[in-house]
């Protein structure tokens, strides 16, 4: 069970509670304390998740790199099979820095691209455990604010 459904849940819990006057409801606090221990065992697993996609970016560049690294050594090779005649060694170290150029590009694109989706997910799961976060701040505030200051003697 996701984050979202267990929310969900501490809200029906409050929407089952029986309201009384001075805008007031009383509901079940097992049902709800029940609801939080589930949220609280779920946070763990959304930053798992977020970890591994911190994982996954690491993976996405190193495989750039990797794929600039293979693409430049082929042009650095492909320079040095031309070296027969004047011109033929020209256009080829103008082709090499071309491919070289190239491969920078695309290598830099794949690292921002790579950059933007983890920075893109991780804003999404920040903006997401803070919601979450400041959803059970209020309900935490409104439960403190339901009950009775004073307490209850037993003569």
């Amino acid at each position: 069970m996701n984050i979202e459904e267990l929310l969900e849940q501490f809200d029906e819990v409050l929407d089952s509670g029986i309201k009384i006057p001075g805008k007031k409801t009383l509901v079940d606090v097992e049902k709800l304390r029940a609801v939080v221990d589930d949220i609280r065992l779920n946070i763990p697993n959304e930053i798992r998740q977020a970890r591994g996609i911190v994982a996954d970016r690491a993976d996405i560049i190193t495989t750039a790199k990797r794929e600039a690294d293979g693409i430049v050594r082929n042009a650095e090779e492909r320079a040095k099979a031309i070296v027969a005649q004047e011109e033929i060694v020209k256009m080829a170290q103008e082709k090499a820095t071309e491919i070289i150029a190239n491969a920078q590009a695309k290598s830099k694109e794949m690292r921002r691209a790579a950059q933007d989706f983890v920075d893109d997910i991780m804003r999404r799961a920040d903006e997401g455990l803070t919601s979450n976060l400041g959803e059970i701040r209020k309900t935490r505030a409104a439960l403190k604010q339901q009950t009775p200051s004073t307490p209850i003697s037993n003569d």
